[in-house]
C-alpha cells in the first residue's frame, strides 16, 4: 500500500493559510522540508535546478520550513523577519511555514533525524508519496520525477 503523505497547515509568507497537500488539486507537488536555517542553501540549489528543468511549469514546488510549536508572538515574528528578508512574491508564494510537532511529523514521514532536507513527490489525487529523497535533487532524480509524474 502507498504512503499517503499527512496533511500540514501551514501559512506562506503572503499570509495565506494554506493545507499541504491537500490545496494542490492541478498537477504534482514536489515539496521540499526543512528543518534548520542552514537547509535554505540546499532548498535554493534544489529549487534552482527544478526551475532550469522547468519542474515549476509542470508541478507545483514549494518549500516548507518545519518549525516546532511555539507562542504565537514568536510565530509572528519569525514571520515577519523571514517576510523581510524575502521581497520576490512568488518565492513568497511557495514558502509555507508550518508550525507543528517536529517528532510527530517526522515520524509520520519516516523522518530519521534534521541533518538534511527531505523531497516528496506527492501525488494531487491521491496525495501519495511517488518519489521521495534527501538533499540537493539532483538532475537524475529530476528524471525520475519526470517519468513517474507522466
Amino acid at each position: 500500500m502507498a504512503e499517503m503523505f499527512p496533511t500540514i497547515n501551514g501559512k506562506n509568507l503572503n499570509k495565506n493559510r494554506t493545507a499541504i497537500p491537500d490545496d494542490f488539486s492541478e498537477k504534482n507537488i514536489i515539496a521540499i522540508i526543512a528543518f534548520q536555517r542552514w537547509h535554505q542553501d540546499l532548498v535554493d540549489e534544489s529549487i534552482t535546478l527544478l526551475e532550469k528543468w522547468n519542474m515549476n511549469e509542470t508541478h507545483h514546488v514549494i518549500e516548507v520550513p518545519v518549525l516546532q510549536q511555539f507562542s504565537r508572538l514568536r510565530q509572528m515574528r519569525l514571520d515577519g523577519v523571514m517576510r523581510a528578508a524575502i521581497v520576490d512574491y512568488g518565492i513568497r508564494q511557495r514558502t509555507i511555514t508550518a508550525y507543528l510537532d517536529k517528532q510527530v511529523f517526522r515520524n509520520s514521514l519516516n523522518i530519521p533525524n534534521e541533518d538534511t532536507t527531505y523531497w516528496f513527490l506527492i501525488d494531487h489525487v491521491t496525495k501519495n508519496i511517488l518519489l521521495r529523497g534527501t538533499g540537493v535533487i539532483t538532475s537524475e532524480e529530476i528524471n525520475q520525477i519526470k517519468s513517474t509524474s507522466e
